[in-house]
């Protein structure tokens, strides 16, 4: 309460102790109680843009930052273009695939990528793009008919927009290849000065043609791939899918117990796709609709999922865990009230589709339970959203000892996060969960490993718990996958009872992986290993 809102009351209350009576009284009324909001403006003064000074303001973003329509549109398009111009990830005439969910923040992303190639633009985007949507009606429990009525929304504004675009089902994950889970090196990005290279080179290809030739259709155009040469196939279509396919993936997820678990698992096969869909398309980069509240939202989930190692992947601008595709989030300075305002003022359209936690209770996953309390804390306090993605920006990737070219070490093999493996006497739950493994399974050598009699073969029965596969846990595929992920995905799969309703590819590569280190036990012991100045020779 404001001084100006308790000095009335004080009048009544000097008079009643002036006349003897009793200061307080049961059922006293205190009056009306105090307004919710600003204050009512006085007559004959009406509210003015804060950018413009002179337009009337149509959205309030912030208590006291009201903007008519077109500084909004000029606002809002300014934060896109200067986190991409801040970062120069992003060279003339490189391929970008957008990731497009029909959601709110992804397609005002689409809408910024169409109006910045435009030629009416003042800085046109200088990028080829592309849109991939992923139908996930399956693992939401939709129906054949509903998903096609969805794809057909979906296609329709694709055709509006038109970028090239590829639509695949999720159950194309059955049918992935287990090179998409391997490092690709990506090659140097360069200094500035390389960027500011490729832009002047850009421009004068741009402006050649205007001298004697017709000139070349620009970004933006009909033709957006004139600029990296003839255009390749426009639209691809991986629909419907098999019903075998829908039958693997419905088992899948009704396999895991919690919904934590299936979010986690279902954004994993989801960044998996897409990073197929990039590779074999040319995208070296994907640009993700990721706005300021869902990275803060995220950010906090990552942390009660135990993975604060990876925040800073997880949550910020650029994540080049995958080597040879960069993936880009350009939103991530648009909180959810101004994707909301900007896509209702300038008609931008959006699908709906149910996600996997559609109607599900608060305290239905963790993701579900994070998301309600920094919503509910940000009605409260306005600025938690912006402090706690403030803090996310802060944060920073941990250097590799790696070079270029190489990969950065053993990956995860579902998130593909580089694996931070802490030795015996580490405090951290990782480093007592690995601690654990190396306790209960002794390191043997491969000779000995081959004939070691199985731990119940001295018991009289026709067949060991191996029942025949060899030496006691040497051939469980369980616990194969099991050291192969980081702490966060062991937890997960926790979750899942079986192995066998994962898709081919992640058993096919976990299984390659075990043989790879096999083999490089076997032979470690003839290996010559280079001395310490024998490597700094090499170096310099």
């Amino acid at each position: 309460m404001t001084l100006s809102e308790r000095a009335p009351r004080a009048a009544p209350q000097l008079s009643t102790l002036r006349s003897g009576t009793a200061m307080c009284q049961v059922g006293e009324d205190y009056g009306d109680p105090a307004p919710v909001g600003p204050p009512p403006l006085r007559p004959g003064c009406k509210p003015k843009c804060v950018k413009c000074k002179e337009g009337l303001p149509v959205v309030v973003i912030r208590v006291g930052d009201a903007f008519c329509r077109d500084c909004f549109k000029a606002f809002y398009v300014h934060k896109f273009r200067a986190v991409l111009g801040k970062n120069r990830l992003i060279f003339p005439g490189e391929k970008v695939l957008l990731a497009w969910s029909g959601g709110p923040s992804s397609s005002s992303m689409v809408w910024q990528v169409l109006e910045g190639l435009s030629p009416d633009s003042a800085k046109r985007l200088r990028f080829v793009p592309g849109v991939v949507y992923i139908d996930e009606g399956a693992a939401c429990g939709q129906s054949l008919e509903d998903r096609a009525k969805t794809l057909v929304e979906v296609k329709l504004i694709l055709q509006t927009v038109g970028f090239p675009w590829h639509i695949v089902a999720l159950e194309e994950v059955f049918s992935l290849p287990p090179s998409v889970l391997h490092y690709f090196a990506q090659e140097p990005a360069g200094t500035k000065g390389a960027y500011k290279a490729a832009v002047d080179s850009y421009l004068q290809q741009q402006h050649a043609p205007a001298q004697g030739e017709e000139q070349l259709s620009h970004p933006g155009t009909q033709d957006p791939q004139s600029l990296v040469g003839p255009p390749i196939a426009v639209h691809t279509e991986a629909w419907p899918p098999t019903a075998a396919q829908t039958e693997a993936l419905s088992r899948l997820f009704n396999s895991v117990r919690t919904l934590t678990a299936k979010e986690e698992l279902l954004q994993t096969l989801r960044t998996h796709l897409i990073l197929h869909v990039a590779r074999i398309h040319g995208y070296s980069k994907v640009m993700t609709g990721d706005s300021c509240t869902r990275l803060a939202i995220k950010l906090m989930t990552s942390l009660a999922l135990g993975r604060g190692a990876f925040l800073a992947w997880d949550t910020g601008f650029s994540d080049e865990r995958h080597g040879d595709v960069v993936v880009v989030r350009p939103m991530r300075d648009h909180t959810l009230k101004e994707v909301a305002f900007y896509n209702r003022l300038f008609d931008v359209p959006s699908v709906f589709t149910p996600a996997i936690d559609t109607k599900a209770p608060e305290k239905a996953s963790i993701h579900r339970l994070m998301e309600a309390f920094m919503l509910r804390l940000q009605a409260q306090f306005p600025s938690t959203v912006s402090t706690v993605y403030r803090t996310s920006e802060k944060l920073v990737k941990a250097p590799r000892d790696s070079s270029a070219g190489v990969s950065p070490g053993p990956q995860c093999l579902l998130c593909m996060c580089t694996l931070d493996i802490d030795t015996a006497d580490s405090a951290t739950a990782f480093g007592a969960q690995t601690s654990h493994l190396s306790q209960t399974q002794p390191s043997t050598s491969p000779a000995e490993a081959l004939t070691a009699p199985c731990c119940s073969a001295e018991e009289g029965r026709a067949q060991g718990c191996c029942q025949g596969a060899g030496p006691c846990g040497r051939d469980d595929p369980r616990a194969h996958i099991i050291e192969q992920l980081c702490y966060s995905c062991r937890v997960n799969m926790k979750d899942l009872p079986s192995l066998d309703p994962l898709p081919p590819y992640i058993l096919a590569e976990a299984q390659l992986r075990r043989q790879r280190t096999l083999v490089s036990q076997e032979i470690q012991e003839y290996l010559i290993e280079d001395s310490d100045e024998e490597v700094h020779t090499g170096e310099s």
